[in-house]
């Protein structure tokens, strides 16, 4: 059981028929059970592992989603590159409804997700100034407007706790402050990702304007562009896989080096084959 691609699929992407040769497997990690099973298998000759962040069925909250056991178990099948698909509500006039982001910063109003795999007696502090890989963001990028979907290259990501929207008042501060869009999902992700030392970049399509826009977040609306959106993210996925190359030129998976401030004669037995996926390069 390997992969080496890691697709995240969000709110309007529960699976994907583009995968070949299909097949699930349940994973097992010190964190407990990931959101799904996950399907293994292959897209443009790549060796793929598809997870839905909210399991089939959309049952599960953002609040409530495992994070670390979802990364953690990409990890043990040898992702080193994840793809996250995410639904967001548009923050500026100029980033409508069916607009794709490729966002490059992130902003945190989480308030109750654990998001670090090091605690308990083991300490790490990762870089996380560039939250996505510029590596692999630039392919989505480029791969989107290749397809003739509207793109932005850039922008930043401000999630929030949820399930619930932004307040109107919640979502002038966040436009004010400069923020382009706007969800619950992003986080922890990304950060784990990064102790994870697997690259990690977004496909955020737009699917409403937040209730900045003087109109209140309609579900219905929201569904009906989720689903459009989706035979757009398929399309990307299909071109931009393929197109991933095979070797890494950014630092995303080397962000553990000398990360880890703890003093190798004090970590645990126990934290050591815990953790063994993530730290066999620098603790033996």
């Amino acid at each position: 059981m390997k992969a080496e691609i890691g697709i995240i699929g969000g709110s309007g992407l529960y699976r994907t028929e583009l995968i070949k040769e299909a097949h699930k497997v349940e994973i097992d990690t010190p964190f407990g059970k990931p959101s799904d099973v996950i399907t293994l298998g292959v897209i443009g000759g790549r060796e793929i592992a598809f997870l839905p962040r909210h399991s089939a069925g959309h049952r599960i909250s953002p609040s409530e989603i495992n994070s670390r056991a979802n990364i953690f178990a990409l990890k043990k099948l040898g992702v080193n590159r994840i793809i996250s698909v995410s639904a967001v509500g548009s923050l500026k006039e100029e980033v409508k409804p069916l607009d794709i982001v490729v966002p490059d910063q992130l902003f945190d109003r989480t308030k109750i997700r654990p998001a670090t795999f090091f605690s308990n007696g083991i300490v790490a502090h990762v870089g996380f100034a560039d939250p996505f890989c510029p590596e692999l963001s630039k392919l989505l990028a480029e791969t989107t407007a290749k397809k003739k979907y509207k793109v932005h290259g850039k922008g930043t990501y401000i999630c929030i706790e949820g399930p619930q929207f932004s307040t109107r008042a919640e979502s002038r501060v966040n436009r004010q402050l400069g923020f382009d869009i706007v969800g619950m999902t992003a986080l922890p992700e990304a950060k784990l990702a990064r102790e994870a030392e697997i690259c990690y970049a977004m496909i955020a399509t737009v699917t409403d304007y937040d209730v900045w826009y003087e109109q209140d977040v309609n579900v219905e609306i929201i569904l009906e562009n989720m689903k459009k959106n989706e035979a757009a993210v398929k399309e990307i996925l299909k071109a931009a896989i393929p197109a991933i190359p095979k070797e890494s030129k950014c630092h995303c998976q080397s962000a553990l080096a000398g990360a880890i401030v703890t003093s190798e004669d004090k970590i645990t037995r126990n934290h050591k084959v815990l953790l063994e996926p993530l730290i066999r390069k620098y603790i033996k």
